[in-house]
């Protein structure tokens, strides 16, 4: 099973200079408040929500003023926003609703001619005339669809899927036909290959298999056409597609598994030695290294049909006396421990591997170093697999994760993926209840975040949302700084439609006085403000933002935003504002790096500024070329005495500032010199 990778626990310190007030007593608190309590009271708090009035229609004359001002709403909606297609659907799911078919049909024509590629106005508007029986109209949308986005594979099966139920085959077959055109993967030829078997054209899907093997020559599509052929009844159709699958491939692609598949398909067609010459062809021209399961396969094969059985026992000896050597020369060299139980399990006797299995779990670390103790627990979670999956014996995989963790130092160190294997175990013998006390014993003994993430990922797989939530909740009591959490926990509400309860993780979040990656979770908050189409929450967090930070990236994405929301004119003022403000910071700097970096700072958004200009119709580049800088070469002293020659800019500002006060001094001096 994948590990998770972790996160960065480090956090940069706020210094004592931003008006921080460290905090002297660091011990525990009387009353200790949990996340989970902060987020029940903020969900209490924030009162009833508003219900709409409910407006009780009594004739037809108030239908149609109740209509007219739903559609206003909804013009003025897609006015300002028209790259919105969220408002165009809505807005065409109402029409629908009020019995206006027609009406709902302009609203996805309107939308088609903002954003043709949108997929989601394609599907909604297809599935809008089958449900009306405008069989011809659907045709016309998927039509379009198709020939707009050829590659997006959800409109062809859409498509074809429709034809099939309306009983029209011929006009399925010629929707793939259009597709296959394309040259799709393969998934796709093989949906092609299912229509036509479930019709019981076995020829056509032949023929389908023969293009879809000229187009995707690859092991797998040629396995696929021998099952076919296989299903199908045909073993010298079966033979003639497996020669042409080595013809075609070659030895420098060919793969082991098509020639296991093939004598595999001997072997059941009662054909021992046409098997035994495929295995002793491919054993012969492929490496070693690729055929390591063409020769357990063969090992297999001669076990069950006789012949080889010395040379197989020779072999087997010989790389057991290998392990053995290993073994013996460094009892906790635990790859070879590894590979030994390996060949004991290939060869099939369940009694040796299972002695190799406890002669390695025997040689454990004597020192409580993790380092050495990592390659060790591979060892007891290989035994466990064994047990369960090999041996089928449930009860002795059991005591052999139990016997590992009473073995492991859990008050030193702890392995997360020992704990999440055999909560997964529990999972598999249908003992969902003894999973989750194992889990719930391991984060009580040594909680890890991998263990909070595998603990969470089970109960996200069971479906059990209130125990994941939980879940997190002690997971960000454990990991307050960890930004990756409480986005992780925030996303989680989102998915579920609790977009009340996200937005209160994420104010929660952001007040932490600690955090290891606070922009990724300002840009998750922005992100989900954005997804919900609230643009005044939106502007107020980059207004937030831009309290705690003037990082340049900030100013650049508050001004696009604007750019999107509101037009040119808001953003050209956040620019400005970012601006005057990174060269109120350069002017609050002695000359050095802090000054030249905030120098840079602001050319960086004065491009991204003059970039905005170019792009945005009636826009004014000149106006920002104006106030772009000089790039001028100086020198610097530094502390050997030594000096530095460096790059600096000086911009159109400074440089009047600059002459200012030297026609001040000299007024000043004039006036010393008369008096």
């Amino acid at each position: 099973m994948a590990e998770p990778g972790g996160y960065n626990q480090g956090g940069r310190a706020p210094k004592a200079s931003e008006g921080w007030n460290w905090i002297k007593n660091k011990n525990a608190a009387a009353v200790q408040i949990t996340a989970e309590q902060l987020i029940r009271e903020a969900y209490e708090r924030q009162g009833s929500a508003q219900t709409a009035v409910r407006q009780k229609v009594l004739d037809g004359e108030e239908l149609g003023d109740y209509q007219m001002r739903r559609r206003r709403e909804f013009e003025e909606g897609v006015r300002r926003n028209r790259s919105n297609m969220g408002e165009w659907l809505r807005y065409a799911a109402w029409e629908e609703a009020q019995g206006a078919v027609a009406r709902a049909r302009s609203v996805f024509e309107r939308a088609l001619d903002v954003d043709a590629r949108s997929q989601a106005v394609y599907v909604k508007y297809a599935e809008l005339e089958m449900k009306h029986e405008n069989v011809n109209l659907a045709r016309n949308v998927y039509d379009r669809a198709v020939s707009v986005l050829p590659r997006v594979s959800q409109f062809w099966y859409r498509y074809a899927y429709m034809e099939e139920l309306l009983g029209n085959v011929d006009a399925a077959r010629a929707v793939f036909e259009r597709w296959m055109q394309w040259e799709p993967s393969r998934d796709a030829w093989l949906a092609y290959v299912k229509l036509e078997r479930r019709y019981g054209e076995a020829a056509r899907a032949r023929q389908v298999f023969a293009r879809l093997a000229h187009v995707h020559p690859e092991p797998d599509t040629w396995l696929r056409w021998a099952q076919f052929e296989e299903a199908e009844g045909d073993a010298d159709r079966v033979r003639a597609v497996f020669g042409q699958a080595i013809d075609r491939l070659g030895e420098q692609f060919m793969d082991q598994r098509v020639f296991v598949a093939f004598a595999g398909f001997e072997t059941r067609m009662r054909e021992p030695e046409r098997a035994r010459a495929i295995y002793a062809y491919a054993l012969a021209r492929l490496p070693r290294a690729k055929a390591q399961a063409l020769y357990s396969q063969y090992v297999r094969f001669e076990k069950q049909h006789g012949g080889a059985r010395e040379i197989e026992q020779a072999v087997v000896g010989r790389r057991r006396a290998q392990h053995e050597a290993r073994v013996r020369a460094d009892a906790h060299d635990y790859d070879a421990w590894l590979e030994y139980a390996r060949l004991e399990e290939e060869a099939g006797d369940r009694a040796r591997a299972r002695d190799v299995y406890e002669r390695a779990a025997a040689a454990h670390p004597r020192v409580a170093d993790k380092a050495l103790w990592r390659r060790y627990v591979y060892v007891w979670l290989f035994y466990a697999l064994f047990e369960e999956r090999t041996c089928g014996n449930v009860a002795r995989a059991r005591r052999v994760y139990e016997a590992a963790l009473e073995l492991v130092p859990h008050a030193q160190f702890t392995f997360a993926k020992l704990w999440l294997q055999y909560a997964w175990f529990e999972v598999r013998q249908r003992n969902v209840a003894q999973a989750r006390r194992r889990l719930g014993q391991a984060l009580g003994v040594c909680p890890k975040r991998k263990l909070f993430r595998g603990y969470i990922a089970l109960e996200l797989e069971l479906r059990e949302f209130d125990r994941v939530r939980r879940l997190y909740a002690k997971h960000v009591e454990f990991s307050a700084a960890s930004c990756a959490v409480w986005v992780e926990f925030a996303q989680l509400e989102q998915a579920l439609g609790e977009h009340e309860r996200c937005r209160a993780l994420f104010e929660l979040a952001v007040a932490q006085p600690v955090l290891d990656m606070p922009e990724v979770l300002w840009k998750a908050y922005i992100d989900f403000e954005q997804a919900l189409g609230n643009d005044d929450a939106t502007r107020a967090l980059y207004a937030r933002l831009l309290q705690l930070t003037d990082h340049v990236k900030v100013w650049v994405s508050c001004a696009r935003f604007e750019l999107r929301a509101s037009g040119l004119p808001a953003a050209r003022a956040v620019f400005e504002r970012g601006s005057q403000r990174l060269r109120a910071l350069a002017h609050g700097q002695e000359p050095g790096q802090e000054r030249e970096q905030h120098n840079q700072e602001r050319v960086a958004l004065l491009d991204a500024w003059r970039e905005v200009e170019e792009q945005t119709q009636g826009g004014e580049p000149a106006r920002v070329v104006a106030q772009m800088p000089r790039r001028v070469r100086r020198r610097r002293e530094l502390d050997d005495g030594s000096l530095e020659e460096y790059f600096d800019y000086v911009f159109p500002d400074d440089e009047q500032g600059a002459r200012f006060k030297l026609l001040a001094k000299a007024h000043q001096w004039k006036q010393g010199q008369t008096e």
